[in-house]
């Protein structure tokens, strides 16, 4: 083989290489539905007090109806993060609602979760 053609060939398989490896990628759909759940941490974290619990689970809540209606799934503590700023505006119910719901959805948290519930009821769930 000549040299000429052995540059023909590994540039043409350097092509053939390209074209497959970004022909077979494609862009993921993202696991969870982040939307507003971050913002809101950062700004309950900030705590500069910009925004009330109030204000922060207006947002998480409007983005909770957006994530139901598109059929995404929501991301780790984004209902305990809800039941949290619940239980700051007195709102028992639903705190025990969001607590509940975070341990049902990711099992990796029920240790964690149940402990919070026995906190804040005073017993065992």
């Amino acid at each position: 083989m000549s040299t000429q053609t052995m540059f023909r060939f590994s540039a043409l398989l350097a092509i053939a290489t390209c074209t497959l490896v970004t022909g077979c990628a494609s862009p993921r759909k993202p696991l969870y539905a982040w939307n507003e759940y971050q913002p809101q941490v950062y700004q309950y974290l900030k705590n500069d007090g910009s925004s009330s619990p109030e204000d922060q689970l207006l947002k998480l809540e409007e983005a909770q109806e957006k994530i139901r209606a598109s059929g995404a799934a929501f991301p780790p503590g984004y209902r305990a993060h809800m039941a949290l700023l619940y239980s700051k505006t007195g709102n028992n119910e639903k705190t025990l609602q969001q607590l509940t719901a975070e341990k049902e959805n990711f099992p990796e948290s029920v240790a964690f979760m149940d402990l919070l519930l026995k906190t804040f009821t005073g017993k065992k769930n």
